[in-house]
């Protein structure tokens, strides 16, 4: 049976995705000289050294927009993916998912400097849009974590999760523990998985209150049993049993939530890329082409 969601590896793309935002911002500010240039006001910002390279009809500052513009692409390409039948079979959920956010997040770094950090007219609603798309995405992302997933990323049926569930549980009974740690383990479970109807707030605060008590649950399994190497085992099959049991909990709040995230989050991408294309239709009409002219 696969794990209950693809967690780990989402996290892994968010951190991959904002090192190689540092490391793009940091090359741009450091090795172009950016940081003179966007420092200069932008009147007097035709006199400076940087400026025939990095405004944004500049030979590099052009490429950033078009660097920005096609990586803006790729989460068309993965809403595609989802709702086209035939495409399904092309890599799996995560995969898509992790380039995604990679693209989602560096994407928009290339778009900013594209801009040169001068924010004004009709495309700035465009761009004020993607921000919005950008930091709702992030919440979007957290509650498509919460609900529980195959390794590939495909939502788990009931039956999936029951079964699960079972298998975590007779793993517990069959460990070399103690009763008092079994104890520990049900009272562990009691606190951190909801009884009834989950409420909003405590559905963002249930990663949090996980970790705290699971962290007590370790304090506790020491100072019953001592150290044994079993714990270690035991404390992480108590504790995706546990994580699988409040995400099954608050699985109607998640959907929910999931729900009016996308009537949010769809108008402002509909928005920004109806803006965004019609810049590049002036742009290409006008001329400006990268390494042509």
């Amino acid at each position: 049976m696969a794990a209950s969601s693809p967690t780990g590896a989402l996290r892994n793309a968010v951190v991959l995705s904002l090192l190689a935002a540092a490391g793009i911002a940091s090359y741009i500010f450091i090795g172009l000289d950016g940081w003179a240039y966007y420092a200069t006001p932008t009147a007097v910002r035709g006199y400076t050294a940087g400026h025939q390279l990095l405004r944004p009809a500049g030979r590099v500052g052009h490429l950033f927009g078009v660097f920005g513009f096609v990586m803006m692409l790729v989460p068309v390409a993965y809403a595609v993916r989802k709702k086209v039948k035939r495409l399904r079979e092309f890599g799996s959920m995560k995969t898509w998912l992790e380039v995604h956010i990679f693209c989602g997040i560096v994407g928009p770094v290339f778009v900013t400097f594209h801009t040169s950090f001068k924010f004004g007219g009709l495309i700035s609603v465009a761009y004020w849009s993607m921000v919005a798309v950008v930091l709702s995405g992030f919440i979007g992302r957290y509650l498509f974590m919460q609900i529980p997933r195959s390794l590939r990323g495909l939502e788990l049926t009931q039956t999936d999760l029951d079964r699960r569930t079972s298998e975590l549980a007779q793993w517990l009974s069959a460990a070399m523990v103690s009763e008092r740690l079994l104890h520990a383990i049900d009272a562990f479970e009691e606190r951190v998985v909801p009884v009834g109807p989950v409420s909003y707030g405590s559905l963002f605060r249930g990663d949090r209150l996980l970790r705290r008590e699971a962290s007590a649950l370790r304090a506790a399994a020491e100072a019953i049993d001592g150290a044994p190497a079993v714990h270690d085992d035991v404390i992480a099959i108590a504790t995706e049993r546990a994580l699988l049991r409040r995400r099954m909990a608050s699985l109607h709040t998640t959907r929910r939530l999931f729900e009016l995230w996308h009537v949010f989050h769809m108008p402002l991408v509909y928005i920004m890329f109806a803006i965004v294309v019609a810049h590049v239709a002036v742009t290409l009409y006008m001329g400006y082409v990268p390494f042509v002219g």
